[in-house]
């Protein structure tokens, strides 16, 4: 899969892939500027390329998307990475996944994130899955919010205050937007 975003007249090439083992030092270091230094993450220990090449282990081998999009410059960076889990662990709750979108800083606003989500978005619908739910940390994350809005996700609820980092209380937005044919019909088996 191939993306092209651009903004503010830059242009910036990229490519869309499955990740893989060598890329978890790069998704590594994006996610942890999100954790040490932003509220999109509620973790506050920044995790290391081996725990989080485990948390994407046990996606993959349990049937979920993970991409990664990178720069079609011959270095191959990593610009960003996205993939959908269980929403929760329960049975009932087997058509429906949560989405995470994650884009390194200097790639930002140049169509990296759409580009993930819509693959993420596409591969869940494919596998049969009926509803995707966004936990976006920080009610003021507008990029996140605004990406998911453009992606037809709705707001569906605002948890108040149920986080606390950098010594304040933090929202959590939740978002929704049906897959495939949604509730319309009932779901063949996954």
């Amino acid at each position: 899969m191939k993306g092209v975003g651009e903004a503010g007249g830059t242009a910036m090439q990229f490519r869309l892939r499955p990740a893989a083992a060598a890329d978890f030092a790069a998704i590594a270091e994006i996610y942890g500027h999100f954790v040490l230094h932003g509220l999109a993450s509620f973790e506050e220990d920044a995790p290391g390329a081996a725990e989080l090449q485990r948390r994407w282990q046990a996606l993959v081998d349990a049937g979920y998307p993970y991409f990664v999009a990178e720069d079609s410059g011959p270095q191959g960076q990593i610009l960003g990475y996205a993939s959908a889990g269980p929403y929760r662990t329960r049975p009932a709750y087997r058509f429906t996944v949560e989405d995470s979108v994650y884009v390194a800083r200097d790639a930002a606003r140049r169509g990296v994130g759409g580009a993930l989500l819509d693959a993420v978005i596409e591969a869940c619908a494919a596998a049969g899955y009926r509803q995707m739910i966004a936990v976006i940390g920080d009610s003021g994350n507008a990029p996140s919010i605004g990406l998911h809005r453009s992606r037809g996700f709705r707001e569906v609820g605002n948890f108040t205050s149920v986080g606390f980092k950098f010594s304040r209380w933090v929202d959590s937005v939740l978002m929704q937007r049906p897959l495939g044919e949604g509730s319309d019909t009932l779901p063949h088996s996954l």
